[in-house]
């Protein structure tokens, strides 16, 4: 039987930023404040001008890169790529913190600070925990809970819930998590291959449960594909820009007929 980690300490220096970007973090005294840039994630979720304001700079972004106004972006696509960027930005680092500490990411998104920056992923710091007591007969944390909490009712779940005041599908929001984490176990995958086999587990088992299941499947050859789009097409001029590779709207394949 694989032999999972106690909780442990995560340092300042191990922020797991050579699996990608995505990944980076930096680590603080739980219950500090952070002077600024920082600023507390929680704001997403407990004020909603801090909220519209995150969706309108994504927004801006998005059309001068378009040679668009901002209004020439419809709102909820705006809204959707923003809640895409900051789920990956929370679920890749809860995914090589629960396989390689047995910690979560934190309970909830209170505690956890950002910098609201554009056009790459945003800093991210999260609490300090201290490390499971030696000896006690605990059980070693599951990577899979600890995964599945973070969706349920921690960070992934406020940022989400957040998100769902706005005028957007709860199907594209989940959509954008399933493909976030799934996103997270590939890089996690070909970065650290020592971990390859359980981030593929992990993951496996919470794309096959709610609420990742509704939005989540797989192709003919085994690939996959989430059951919603993010919209960023719909930025494009014309709303024809090109479709991620994991998309619903992205053409499948038929198998070719046997003569």
């Amino acid at each position: 039987m694989e032999r999972l980690p106690a909780r442990e300490p995560v340092t300042p220096g191990d922020d797991f930023s050579g699996i990608g970007p995505f990944f980076a973090i930096r680590v603080h005294p739980a219950g500090a404040r952070l002077a600024p840039p920082w600023r507390p994630l929680e704001e997403l979720e407990r004020d909603a001008e801090a909220l519209l304001a995150r969706v309108a700079a994504v927004r801006a972004r998005i059309a001068a890169a378009h040679g668009l106004p901002p209004q020439g972006v419809e709102f909820r696509v705006a809204a959707s790529v923003a809640h895409l960027g900051l789920a990956a930005r929370l679920l890749s680092p809860a995914l090589v913190l629960a396989l390689t500490r047995g910690r979560p990411l934190a309970p909830g998104l209170a505690g956890l600070w950002w910098q609201p920056v554009l056009g790459r992923p945003v800093p991210l710091s999260v609490p300090e925990l201290p490390p499971a007591p030696r000896g006690d007969g605990a059980a070693p944390p599951d990577p899979e809970c600890l995964l599945r909490a973070c969706l349920d009712t921690g960070p992934a779940a406020g940022l989400t819930g957040a998100f769902a005041a706005l005028p957007l599908s709860s199907r594209v929001l989940w959509g954008n998590a399933a493909s976030a984490l799934h996103s997270a176990a590939e890089a996690t995958a070909a970065a650290r291959p020592d971990l390859a086999e359980a981030a593929w587990r992990v993951t496996a088992a919470l794309l096959e449960s709610p609420p990742l299941r509704a939005v989540s499947g797989h192709t003919a050859e085994g690939r996959f594909r989430r059951r919603s789009c993010c919209l960023y097409y719909r930025a494009a001029p014309g709303k024809a820009g090109p479709v991620c590779g994991d998309c619903v709207l992205t053409p499948v394949r038929r198998p070719r007929e046997s003569a």
